[in-house]
């Protein structure tokens, strides 16, 4: 007997050899068959969609759900858009803040809004004896007041408070991590905003490191959950490339760096593994520190890397050497020129094949670029939602040519590179629906076109969302698409986003989300 039978629906099963169906059964959280090979079978529940499309459950390949979740509850500033309002947020957080000396965190911060960047000095005016840090909406920046900077160690680079990269990683280890239990918490309620936009697994893009890492034992706060029941969707878990130290390995091994008992990509099971290594290379355009080969437009600079190009480029290597797949974050082209360098140099000293090595984000890629990304069988992984909120800004900083080698969709493709959707929330928006518009209308929110020879078809931007998001993460033969045999998580939508037209894809209602079958909707969990 199934467990689930869903009938009277539009199917697309994202696979090409059955790419259609009406039918589908579920058992045990699998799912066993399509169409006749189930219709007739008896079934403890049987649904009716009412012609509703099932998709795939969609798979973000990148996200920040503990950041999201403790964002969520943090004051935040993102409308302000003047420094005195800024300045009334913080105060008030202060006020609500009783230990002297303590902490005082404050999110939304982006300095586009205010003209230019907060300073110390007035942060100083409102902190009354607290320690202020309010967090670059990037992530790859913050500003905070003199009480921190007093405490940072001499030679940290910093702008009137402003610090940025690895000078917010400093700031950020002055202080205690999370507990696992406020980890826990803040990623259940992320979690479950991606089940509501039809995501069915996710890979947490960076735990344990220095520049987001929540905390040195951050991937216990995960198996918390788990143990708990409170995981409600799929995670992969990407190590921070600063978690890696050197290790006593047997010669043979060619393992020069590594975790602690030389764990790496694909331990753990369905709901709860180790993915991809992640690197940093780079910083953020928002920030103004992704690493360019020409300057922004109108300014004086063209970014910044994480650290010396060598040692990235080490590490790059020594964690293909080690057997892991890697996620390196490269935004500007610059950064990718060393992200592709290094790793065609760990190919030629240990070729593996089928490492699906990811290059994350890939926010601005020369044309010259595109040839390597295939060459190399590297994986885009970009953020659409971007470019639809933040693409006027960008296309200003960017320039008219380079404006059209942001965030592509078709160059890649058409050099035979996967191209897998993601979203970095909480930077920005995380719906998987809106996404796959901008992919396909390639237009701002205020309507600007950006790179338009850039645009895909609906059909592409869905695979983004589920083949190739499986593929990125190695879930291809349980994920990805309806297929028989694979898990049993779907999303199941109001309308057809292939039959509408493409500015009306986003507001798509999310009817419901099943993870290994179950409703999320009804169960609260799966």
């Amino acid at each position: 007997m199934l467990c689930t039978r869903l009938t009277n629906a539009h199917i697309l099963t994202m696979d090409p050899d059955r790419p259609v169906a009406r039918e589908l059964g579920v058992w045990h959280g699998l799912i066993v068959g399509l169409d006749d090979e189930v219709a007739a079978l008896p079934a403890r529940e049987v649904i009716d969609l009412q012609g509703a499309t099932v998709l795939p459950g969609f798979i973000d390949s990148h996200v920040h759900l503990a950041w999201t979740g403790l964002r969520a509850s943090t004051p935040s500033v993102a409308p302000c858009e003047r420094v005195e309002d800024v300045l009334a947020v913080v105060a008030e957080a202060v006020s609500r803040t009783s230990a002297p000396g303590a902490w005082v965190d404050i999110a939304g911060y982006d300095q586009r809004a205010l003209g230019r960047h907060l300073t110390a000095a007035e942060l100083d005016r409102v902190s009354q004896g607290r320690k202020v840090f309010l967090m670059h909406d990037s992530g790859h920046a913050c500003v905070v007041n003199s009480a921190v900077l007093e405490l940072l160690p001499a030679g940290v680079p910093q702008q009137e408070g402003f610090l940025a990269e690895s000078a917010m990683t400093a700031a950020r280890r002055l202080r205690l991590p999370y507990s696992q239990e406020e980890l826990a918490d803040a990623i259940e309620y992320a979690a479950r905003g991606c089940l509501a936009e039809g995501i069915t697994a996710c890979a947490e893009a960076g735990i344990g490191g220095g520049l987001l890492g929540n905390s040195p034992v951050e991937a216990g706060a995960y198996q918390l959950l788990r143990e708990q029941g409170r995981l409600p969707l799929r995670v992969q878990l990407m190590a921070a490339g600063d978690t890696l130290r050197p290790r006593d390995a047997h010669r043979d091994d060619g393992i020069p760096r590594a975790l602690d008992l030389g764990l790496r990509t694909g331990f753990g099971d369905d709901w709860l593994s180790l993915g991809a290594l992640k690197i940093y290379t780079d910083g953020g355009m928002m920030a103004r520190t992704a690493a360019l080969t020409s300057p922004y437009e109108g300014m004086a600079h063209t970014g910044q890397l994480q650290d010396d190009p060598d040692r990235l480029a080490d590490l790059i290597v020594d964690g293909h050497l080690a057997g892991w797949q890697l996620a390196v974050h490269a935004i500007g082209d610059r950064a990718a020129d060393l992200a592709l360098d290094a790793l065609e140099r760990a190919q030629s000293l240990r070729p593996r094949p089928d490492a699906r090595h990811r290059i994350e984000h890939a926010g601005l890629i020369r044309p010259d670029q595109l040839p390597r990304f295939a060459s190399l069988d590297v994986s885009a992984v970009i953020q659409p939602n971007f470019l639809r909120y933040f693409g006027d800004d960008y296309a200003a900083v960017m320039g008219e040519e380079r404006a059209a080698w942001m965030y592509r969709g078709r160059g890649f493709l058409d050099h035979g590179v996967t191209l897998v959707g993601s979203s970095d929330r909480p930077v920005t928006d995380g719906s998987p629906l809106r996404a796959i518009q901008f992919m396909v209308e390639r237009a701002s929110t205020s309507g600007l076109l950006i790179g338009p020879d850039e645009g895909i078809t609906v059909d592409e931007a869905l695979r983004a969302y589920t083949v190739a998001g499986a593929h990125a993460c190695r879930w291809d033969d349980t994920a990805g698409t309806l297929t028989p045999g694979r898990r049993a998580d779907l999303v199941v939508l109001g309308d057809d986003p292939r039959r509408v037209a493409p500015s009306r894809i986003g507001d798509i209602e999310v009817v419901a989300t099943y993870v290994a079958g179950r409703d999320t909707k009804e169960t609260g969990k799966p």
